[in-house]
């Protein structure tokens, strides 16, 4: 290889992906290309800590020193706009042209439009970047009153964040519960009731039909039912779209985002994608999945690098993500559709429970609230494709560990592999 390789997309995948291709000893030249101009930071801060205190900074994934030291060619602020796989060039917004020999797009998504009248006032706003945070942080220093389209993870996140910093918040989600199909009903309720008991509203089953404002800002949310809801700040949080436009460019197949094997290799070899934009046949499910998290970002951009050293394996790593809501921590391991039963663990009315889901004797994911050992401990066991009994899951967690320890004597190589 002469031109090396390109990554498009500085966010954790794009980051982890550049590492990794050092870590496992490619040579030759790295361009890791970002849209926005800051080194790439840490996004999952930004709907929590960085909107409510005015002095937090991004915090960088890596610091300059990680680029240079490694010889990675950091270019922010550049856009891409077209792939020609054929010649192995990129179309670089504004002219000119960047060569690759291998390429990895890890474009991410972007939130997904609301299409409603008002929606390009003032203080009608989405969370994706930075840019976009420091916006809501600088709105609510200004703002009483804010309501949130959706009520799935960040604008629950967000919920939680600005009513502790004294807003009134109501959450506007058109289904009849929170978090879609992301958790199980038991812990959607609990968050619900959880983020109610400390004053935000939530409206399910209910839509927006447009937003009223004044002078050119927004003022007010409608329902579809006709209640006003003031507004200062409407946020957007009704789910993303994978960014696939770019590898539509180089006549990529896509299939609910860029579709690639299981060595994240897209239907033109040379390009691999990984992250948010990628969809792919999940290993554990045998269903076709696009998973939206730091760990399933990070860990497809680990094993891009190892595919284009020519040394990969198929792709296997359990899924895992967290959520902090309030005083809630979430976090879930596993995919749980298609469960048909499950076992609960602790107590929801102590705000520490998990929850573990089977199909038949087969455990698929546990999903926890403030019991982050269960969580733990439930990664080491999917990670080496152990499933506890239901009845041993009931007995509690010493049970557990001494059931995976009789599993890994069995089964050594592949309790570890």
């Amino acid at each position: 290889m002469t031109n090396g390789v390109v990554i498009v997309g500085a966010g954790h995948a794009g980051v982890q992906a550049a590492a990794s291709l050092r870590e496992e000893g490619y040579e030759g030249p790295v361009i890791l290309v970002g849209d926005e101009k800051e080194l790439p930071y840490h996004k999952p801060p930004l709907s929590k800590t960085f909107i409510k205190d005015a002095e937090a900074k991004p915090q960088p994934l890596r610091g300059e020193a990680f680029y240079t030291g490694n010889i990675i060619d950091y270019r922010p602020g550049l856009r891409i706009d077209g792939v020609d796989a054929r010649a192995g060039q990129l179309n670089v917004a504004g002219g000119g042209k960047l060569a690759f020999d291998r390429l990895i797009l890890a474009t991410g998504s972007r939130p997904r439009l609301l299409k409603l009248d008002g929606a390009g006032l003032a203080g009608v706003v989405s969370l994706r970047s930075l840019a976009d945070a420091r916006t809501i942080r600088e709105l609510s220093a200004q703002t009483e009153d804010v309501v949130i389209l959706g009520g799935g993870f960040i604008g629950l996140e967000i919920a939680a964040t600005l009513k502790a910093a004294g807003r009134n918040v109501t959450v506007v989600e058109a289904v009849d519960r929170l978090l879609g199909r992301a958790v199980a009903p038991a812990i959607a309720a609990h968050v619900r009731q959880r983020l109610e008991a400390i004053g935000v509203r939530i409206l399910t089953g209910t839509t927006v039909a447009r937003l009223e404002g004044e002078s050119g800002r927004v003022s007010a949310a409608i329902t579809s039912g006709g209640e006003r809801l003031p507004a200062q700040m409407v946020i957007i949080g009704i789910g993303v779209v994978p960014n696939v436009e770019l590898a539509e460019t180089a006549g990529i197949a896509i299939a609910n985002g860029i579709r690639v094997d299981q060595h994240m290799r897209s239907s033109i070899p040379e390009i691999l994608a990984v992250g948010d934009a990628a969809s792919y046949r999940h290993w554990f499910t045998g269903g076709d999945v696009r998973l939206e998290s730091v760990q399933n970002a990070t860990d497809q951009a680990r094993l891009a690098a190892r595919t284009i050293l020519g040394h990969a394996e198929p792709f296997s790593a359990v899924p895992w993500f967290w959520s902090d809501i309030g005083d809630m921590k979430l976090q879930m391991v596993g995919l749980t559709q298609g469960g048909d039963s499950h076992v609960v663990l602790g107590e929801p009315a102590e705000n520490k429970f998990s929850i573990y889901h089977y199909a038949g004797n087969r455990l698929l994911g546990i999903e926890s609230v403030n019991r982050p050992a269960d969580h733990m401990l439930g990664r080491k066991m999917l990670g080496a494709g152990f499933s506890p009994a239901p009845q041993t899951v009931a007995a509690g967690p010493d049970a557990m560990k001494a059931a995976l320890a009789a599993f890994s004597e069995s089964e050594p190589a592949r309790a570890t592999g």
